[in-house]
Formats: structure tokens, sequence, C-alpha cells
């Protein structure tokens, strides 16, 4: 009896993925996105006892994850006036992140970044309309005079310069993703203007951008993003891991949103297959197109082949007229 109660106590406190998602946003470094009150691109504030507790000092650069799996570089400095659980930062640093002012990120420790070689850096088509004049000498030299600033490639960043502003995307870093433009790294601004791109578009859904369904969303983040991201996991223990997920539930609930997500954060190829659309009369075509698919997403992989009504590629013998409709979420 005392046997089985001591199992008891160790399987409920032995916590599964899905409890450590749910539990993530206590960790120490998960902090609060705040209005910056310093508008300084390259810069974080954060409030004393939080640097202290993360081990952090003033002028560190840090590694900032937000949503959507972006993340950047910046510099920390400590602020008394800002709150405990909060970190403060300017919209432009807020764009890179992917995050609105009260979302969550988390801060980790960045000591590895080293000084650039060289940057490649282009302006946005659209705030150099009738510019004229040499932007590296008007824009980039003042910006990055004995600054010091960590920048991450792929970033957008603001430079205020005489009556306008300048929108720079960083195209290229060399040394790796992250490091210092220093006096002596090269800042090449030579190519075509980058073109705006459209950053609100529909795949770009997040986990944070699925409401209500937390508890579900922390299980399928166990059965799907675990497998994608560490494979090696199950190789070494020899097991296999789950190939498919039935998502269940009236229209409109989320079934499509939550694969998009799941997509996104994981940099799965996403393939999505209508099943009534995917039907055929002619003998043999639903299977061709359906085998297609697949063929497809497996040349994508690691990818998610997310199957709405399923129900109707395989519908029951006898007719239903339930409102439930089923999605058939597979990843490979």
């Amino acid at each position: 009896m005392s046997h089985q109660a001591e199992s008891s106590d160790s399987k409920s406190g032995k916590k599964d993925f899905s409890t450590a998602i749910l539990e993530r946003k206590k960790a120490a470094n998960r902090l609060i996105v705040d209005e910056a009150v310093n508008d300084d691109n390259s810069v974080v504030s954060l409030h004393p006892a939080t640097m202290e507790k993360l081990q952090l000092f003033r002028g560190d650069t840090i590694l900032i994850k937000g949503k959507k799996r972006k993340d950047t570089v910046c510099i920390a400095l400590a602020d008394e006036t800002c709150e405990e659980p909060k970190i403060r930062m300017n919209k432009v640093v807020r764009s890179n992140l992917k995050v609105r002012l009260g979302d969550v990120v988390s801060v980790h420790q960045c000591p590895d970044v080293k000084y650039g070689k060289r940057v490649h850096i282009l302006p946005f088509d659209d705030t150099i309309e009738g510019l004229t004049g040499d932007l590296f000498d008007a824009y980039l030299k003042p910006y990055f005079l004995e600054a010091y600033r960590p920048v991450r490639k792929g970033d957008h960043f603001l430079v205020r310069g005489g009556m306008r502003s300048v929108e720079f995307k960083v195209v290229e870093t060399d040394p790796g993703e992250y490091c210092v433009v220093a006096p002596d790294t090269e800042i090449f601004c030579e190519g075509e203007p980058v073109r705006r791109e459209d950053e609100d578009r529909l795949d770009e859904v997040g986990y944070d951008d699925v409401g209500g369904v937390r508890k579900q969303m922390a299980q399928i983040r166990e059965l799907v993003e675990l497998p994608l991201r560490h494979p090696q996991l199950f190789k070494s223990i020899g097991v296999k891991p789950p190939k498919g997920i039935l998502l269940y539930g009236p229209p409109g609930s989320g079934k499509t949103l939550i694969a998009r997500a799941v997509a996104n954060e994981t940099g799965a190829f996403f393939f999505l297959i209508n099943g009534p659309e995917i039907m055929s009369k002619l003998a043999g075509e639903s299977e061709s197109n359906l085998r297609k698919a697949f063929e497809e997403a497996e040349k994508n992989a690691p990818s998610i082949i997310f199957i709405d009504e399923i129900d109707s590629i395989a519908p029951k013998r006898e007719k239903t007229h339930g409102s439930l409709r089923g999605e058939l979420f597979l990843n490979s």
C-alpha cells in the first residue's frame, strides 16, 4: 500500500512537457514588454533587481526571444523606474520581436557576440522616395559612430536624420547571425532597396494569436513540436513520435489556426488539403491527388499536412448530420 502511494506521488511530482509549457511564464527571465522611456533601437531597460536575478551587468549584450520564433540582440541598462517583472523597449525592438506592449518575452545572456567584420544594410524603398544624397554619410555613419550597436541579421531599424526618417534592414552579418558594429566594422549599403513586405500575413500567426485553448495548445505542442524540434530525443530512446492528431470541433473554433501557429513556430512547411476539393468522381484520381500532396510535403520536410474536413474523404457508411467537423493534423 505504501509502495503504491509512493508510486502515485512520484507520478504526480513528475512534470510532463505540456505542464512545463503551461508553467513557462513563471520563469524569472520571462518579462512583460513595456514602453521605452529612451527611444533607442539598441537598448532595453530592466530593474536593477531583475538584472541581478539574471546575472546581468550594465552594458551587457542580451538575447531577447519574442513571438513567432523571432529574436534579437540589445544592450541591457538598469532603470530603477522600470517595474521588476517588466522590460522597456521601443517600437523598433518590439517590431523585430513581433510583440506588442503587455506581451511576454524571454531574456537570455549572450556573452559570445563578436565584433562584426562586415555588415550589409539596405534601406526600405518606401522610406527613401525622393531622397537625394549619400545614405551612408547622412544616416548610417552617425547612427553607428562609436555606439557599438549589436545587430541581428533580418532586423529592421529606424534612423532619424534631417527632416525625415529612413528604415533599414540588416541583410547580412559576418560573422554569425549576431554581431556588434564596431569602429572597424565595414558597412556596405550598395544594392537595390528592400521592397516593403506585408508584415500582417495570415501565415505568420503564432501561439500567442490563438486564445482560449491553452490546455489543448500545450498538449498539441507536446505531440508535434517536440518531435519536430528534437527528433534525436525519440531516436535515442527508440520511441516512434506521433504522426497524426485528430482535431474536432464546430466550424470556426480554431482548428486551422492552431495548425498554422504550430507550423510557423516550429519553422515547418505547412500544406493545407481541403477534403471536399481533393475528392474526384474519377477512379483513382482522389488517391493520386493525396499522393502528390504527401510527396510535396516530403520534399519540404519537416512538414505539417493539415487535412480539412477529413470526414468528406472517409465518411461513415450511414449518413450523419452532426455539427462537428474533423481535421487531421499530420507531421512528417
